[in-house]
């Protein structure tokens, strides 16, 4: 019932979408290319004249508009993959394993493209990344495609 409410809705709708003088009836029909046909009171755009605003164009404001994008940074401590009935056995106080040994350098990720490594540093009991290593120039177009 319900589907056939909606289907009386639509129907509705469009009825009242429909134009009441028959002026598209008239021209043909309410498509583009038969309005343009007919000569449907076209007339061409007016547009107004760009002023210049007598403001210096620099590379600089167009970089401080690229510098307030924001990105987002992740940082990889480890991966470890495992078939699902072991993961439903995980409980609060479970320890799973990764693919990393302590104190080996986690890779930092920036917008899911690597960028370097580092080392992870406690300050003030919050976690922090120290940077130790960008990846060149060339791996990293490398890594972007």
């Amino acid at each position: 019932m319900a589907d056939e409410s909606l289907d009386d809705a639509w129907a509705n709708a469009l009825e009242e979408a429909k134009p009441k003088n028959g002026a598209a009836d008239a021209a043909g029909g309410d498509d583009w290319d038969t309005l343009a046909k007919n000569g449907a009171d076209s007339r061409p755009a007016s547009f107004n004249e760009l002023e210049d605003s007598g403001a210096p164009h620099t590379s600089s404001h167009n970089l401080d508009f690229l510098l307030d994008i924001p990105l987002d940074v992740t940082v990889e401590l480890g991966r470890t993959s495992m078939i699902i009935d072991k993961m439903l056995q995980l409980t609060q106080g479970s320890v799973v394993e990764l693919d990393k040994a302590a104190g080996e350098p986690v890779e930092i990720y920036v917008n899911r493209k690597l960028l370097g490594k580092g080392e992870v540093i406690v300050v003030n009991d919050r976690f922090g990344v120290r940077i130790t290593e960008i990846i060149s120039q060339a791996d990293r177009i490398k890594n972007m495609a």
